[in-house]
């Protein structure tokens, strides 16, 4: 028992550097050519590992594709809880809130237009992390509202799920990347006319 407990912590950070290695490996390959053009193969080239070994980590190109797709939301989320953390108001939470969401889809898409393509094939084929990231958005705009409501800024007459669900059905075109890319150029005015329009909409 002895032997082995002192085995396991050697073992662990070498299982987390490759797992980074080949994450890191993937992100940079991605980047270049694109999620759906890059094989395992060519990621077990670039590291210098065999195709087997990745799978010792990794069951397949996707759960690769999960990490750096989670990373990406997580860092979207990062900028949408600083936008809204010191919001004075429950309705300036929604107008930042909308705003951060589709400056950094925006500034993703521009910037690393490949990456921004694992995006959209998670939002496609519905990930996991893409759908944790939906319900979290989702989550934080309850959030929204409850505080409004118990503020008296928002009405309270409408069911709280629906009125949840509504608000994401409008923001949707501009925090999906599947859609966000047919609607980047109106994704400025949009941030600002259709939170305009949901906070009269709530209005009590």
């Amino acid at each position: 028992m002895t032997k082995q407990m002192n085995e396991n912590p050697s073992r662990g950070p070498s299982d987390h550097s490759v797992r980074d290695q080949v994450v890191d490996a993937a992100t940079e390959h991605f980047g270049h050519f694109g999620y759906e053009k890059t094989t395992v193969s060519d990621l077990a080239k670039a590291i210098g590992f065999s195709k087997a070994y990745i799978y010792k980590f990794f069951d397949s190109k996707q759960a690769i594709g999960e990490v750096i797709c989670s990373n990406r939301l997580a860092m979207i989320m990062e900028i949408v809880n600083a936008a809204i953390a010191d919001a004075p108001t429950a309705a300036e939470k929604i107008r930042r809130l909308f705003r951060a969401l589709s400056e950094s889809g925006s500034d993703l898409f521009f910037r690393d237009r490949k990456l921004y393509d694992i995006a959209a094939v998670a939002a496609r084929d519905k990930w996991p992390s893409a759908e944790a990231h939906e319900q979290r958005l989702r989550q934080l705009i309850e959030k929204i509202i409850i505080e409004g409501r118990q503020a008296g800024e928002f009405e309270r007459k409408t069911p709280l799920d629906e009125a949840a669900d509504a608000i994401f059905m409008v923001m949707r075109p501009y925090i999906s990347p599947v859609q966000l890319q047919y609607n980047l150029e109106t994704a400025p005015a949009a941030a600002a006319l259709l939170s305009s329009l949901i906070l009269r909409s709530l209005s009590p």
